[in-house]
């Protein structure tokens, strides 16, 4: 993907840098360290559930349970859920629209290569749902 504002900063350069040279003037140790943990997430295993760390609350996990049944699939794919742009700010623009969406695609990818290396034996369904305000990237054990 190429977004216009890492494009202008190359441009202004005389496109001697590129995307990496744009982190390294743009962002700090500590953002790259907490956007890693989004790319690979922690996970642990509640119950038949498997959650993001993240998401994980005992009480709320509890209630979850409770209105949906015991529900593990259902119950994962409520509360797995990272809303793209609580994360980072943006604005209406198709541009910025767009490196939305290729950012859930990218947590999504790293989500499910995440799952597998954790959890070998078993099935995920991760995906990106549309909303009005942007993507959600969700995971749920796949339905068997």
């Amino acid at each position: 993907m190429e977004y216009s504002r890492i494009k202008a900063w190359v441009d202004e350069w005389g496109g001697r840098v590129d995307y990496v040279d744009y982190v390294k003037r743009n962002g700090d140790l500590g953002v790259l360290v907490a956007f890693s943990r989004i790319l690979w997430p922690r996970f642990v295993e509640v119950g038949n559930c498997v959650l993001w760390d993240r998401a994980y609350e005992e009480t709320n996990f509890n209630l979850w349970c409770d209105s949906l049944s015991g529900d593990a699939r259902k119950i994962e794919a409520t509360l797995n859920q990272l809303r793209v742009w609580q994360i980072v700010e943006s604005g209406d623009a198709f541009d910025d629209k767009g490196a939305m969406e290729f950012l859930a695609a990218c947590i999504a990818k790293s989500w499910k290569s995440a799952l597998r290396a954790e959890f070998p034996g078993r099935s995920f369904d991760v995906r990106i749902v549309a909303s009005e305000d942007g993507p959600i990237v969700t995971f749920s054990v796949e339905s068997q």
